[in-house]
């Protein structure tokens, strides 16, 4: 009578978290799948998204804190101009969390995950080197007038380019995110659209229109705020999740808009 009490117990408790038990197993559907791991729920070699925790809020909250704190200091609140004094978000806060997520994302087998975590990853570590003084990278450029280099027009001209090939990164991404729910899509859209708004920025900096530079910088931070919102949303959803506490917050799931995923590759080809 206790064991098949406790049974019961577990298979209404698994019904609750929306899992589905089996004698042998417990299987988890594609739209929780996907809402927990931000992948299409493919099959996978051993059963390593048993095995280890889910790395995927680790990765975001990485992601969500490094990208708040560069929207505020983008849209100058409190006065704020350049973002030294918070350097460590692009070499820890942003990119160990990400990196880390990142490595145990690829182990489980989660491909978008791992991808887009370490394309993160190395942004803000390569974005986070224009913030350090101490390297002088616009010294090439100096001038009497400008004795940093910063100021000049070859220089603000390079960072633009940069963005721009960032931003047609970040739009391929954003693609494939169509696949999976709208707040993440939304998140690689929006971030994409940021990061071409910045791109602006600089090319009005290497101008000389400092004023409309800075408008087009306000710009791209409040969009990135918008970024750092939607992702703290996601993140609260997935944490929640895993935390087994039952939510009915909407993610816009998108997978189903698509053919089904949870097949063996071989046999989708053949279907196809």
């Amino acid at each position: 009578m206790a064991n098949n009490g406790r049974a019961t117990v577990l298979t209404r408790h698994d019904e609750e978290k929306g899992l589905h038990r089996t004698d042998t197993s417990v299987t988890m559907p594609p739209e929780l799948f996907e809402k927990l791991y931000l992948t299409p729920k493919v099959p996978h070699v051993g059963d390593y998204n048993s095995r280890f925790a889910n790395p995927t809020p680790l990765g975001f909250i990485g992601f969500v804190i490094s990208t708040f704190t560069f929207a505020i200091v983008l849209m100058g609140w409190g006065g704020v101009k350049g973002a030294t004094p918070v350097v460590g978000i692009f070499f820890f806060v942003g990119p160990v969390l990400l990196l880390f997520a990142m490595v145990f994302e690829w182990i489980m087998g989660n491909f978008f995950p791992m991808m887009a975590m370490g394309l993160y990853a190395v942004f803000w570590l390569s974005f986070g080197l224009l913030q350090l003084p101490t390297l002088q990278l616009g010294a090439p450029y100096a001038t009497e007038a400008d004795p940093t280099g910063t100021m000049s027009s070859e220089y603000n001209t390079c960072i633009a380019l940069y963005l721009i090939v960032w931003g047609f990164t970040l739009f391929t991404f954003f693609i494939f995110t169509l696949k999976i729910n709208t707040v993440f899509a939304l998140i690689f859209g929006l971030v994409t659209a940021a990061a071409w708004i910045l791109s602006g920025a600089y090319f009005k900096l290497a101008a000389g229109e400092i004023e409309t530079a800075g408008s087009l910088q306000k710009a791209a931070g409040a969009l990135l705020f918008v970024v750092s919102a939607l992702g703290w949303y996601m993140c609260f959803i997935q944490m929640a999740g895993e935390m087994r506490i039952t939510l009915k917050l909407p993610l816009g799931d998108l997978s189903r808009f698509w053919p089904n995923t949870d097949v063996d590759l071989a046999t989708a080809i053949h279907q196809d």
